[in-house]
């Protein structure tokens, strides 16, 4: 699939697959700006990049496991999502769960993209066939 990118600004770098698409899901999306992050504060990173994906696909922003497990940032609404509409700078909201503050330098590594598709749907109103599960939920598979 080719997808339409502009880089909005000269540090912008493009998402890449560390390993090559065919080992890896995720692209890897550069801060370009230096941003500190505060235990406990959610802070926008600007990549650079803006995007038009084509009708019936999303692109999915995603925490790196190594920046999770080494220091504990992660996104607060991961997996967020960029629509096929919106034109607008990727940027991506970190959270730092840890105890002491982490800078993020200009070009570091700071999530990662995935495109993919997704069924558009429509409601249709009506009763529900009964399941084995039924309306069972949280734990009602046991432990």
């Amino acid at each position: 699939m080719r997808v339409k990118i502009k880089r909005l600004s000269d540090d912008a770098a493009l998402p890449v697959y560390a390993h090559g698409a065919g080992e890896d899901a995720g692209m890897d999306l550069r801060a370009i700006a230096d941003a500190l992050l505060e235990p406990g504060v959610p802070r926008m990173v600007p990549t650079g990049l803006a995007i038009e994906l084509p009708a019936g696909c999303e692109a999915q922003i995603r925490p790196r496991s190594g920046l999770a497990l080494k220091h504990a940032i992660t996104l607060p609404n991961a997996p967020a999502t960029i629509d096929p509409g919106y034109r607008g700078e990727i940027r991506v909201i970190l959270l730092n769960l840890g105890r002491q503050p982490y800078q993020i330098r200009r070009g570091d590594r700071i999530a990662q993209m995935i495109v993919a598709r997704y069924e558009p749907i429509e409601w249709d109103e009506a009763e529900l066939n009964d399941s084995a599960r039924g309306s069972g939920g949280f734990g009602s598979s046991g432990r």
